[in-house]
């Protein structure tokens, strides 16, 4: 995202505020978190080739993946976000069920005092996104996003399921 040190900072209620590292690692995700900074992101600069690629790009694909401490701090990087205002911009939720298949997020989420969902990834992204992509387990919760979505498998077990998430993630595009 950037070639100027950024670093995830976690707000804790037991030890105050933690590298994510050392949250992550060393406390195996136990301490309750309150908040999150990015040291070093005031000036911190799309890395060279980034705004290019974005540019160029038809669509962006925002991966399942923490959106808290994986996505946030990419996207606060200073010109990402108006980078990506022009484009069509599709996230595939990185929860299921309430769960997270694997880290911390569903935890985060509750902690911060927000019900872990599908729904609540589509909203912490807000307007960012042109379209959404859910689980079938969450199929109930599309007619609560506002912007076109796809329900499909997105848990990836294997090689097959990898392929049909990408293509279905195309399918969500080319109806955009």
């Amino acid at each position: 995202m950037s070639d100027q040190p950024v670093r995830t900072m976690l707000d804790t209620t037991e030890d105050g505020e933690l590298a994510f590292q050392e949250y992550f690692v060393h406390r195996k995700c136990e301490p309750k978190v309150k908040g999150f900074r990015f040291a070093g992101i005031e000036m911190a600069r799309p890395a060279p080739g980034v705004l290019e690629a974005i540019e160029q790009a038809d669509a962006v694909v925002v991966c399942p993946s923490n959106p808290w401490v994986s996505i946030d701090p990419i996207l606060a990087v200073a010109g990402l976000q108006s980078a990506l205002a022009a484009k069509l911009v599709i996230a595939v939720s990185p929860i299921i069920g309430g769960q997270t298949v694997k880290g911390p997020a569903a935890k985060m989420y509750t902690e911060l005092g927000v019900q872990p969902s599908a729904l609540a990834v589509a909203r912490h992204y807000g307007k960012i996104l042109s379209g959404f992509v859910l689980d079938r387990v969450d199929a109930n919760l599309a007619q609560n996003i506002s912007i076109p979505t796809w329900i499909t498998n997105i848990l990836m077990k294997n090689q097959d399921d990898r392929r049909s998430l990408a293509q279905d993630v195309l399918n969500l595009i080319q109806t955009l």
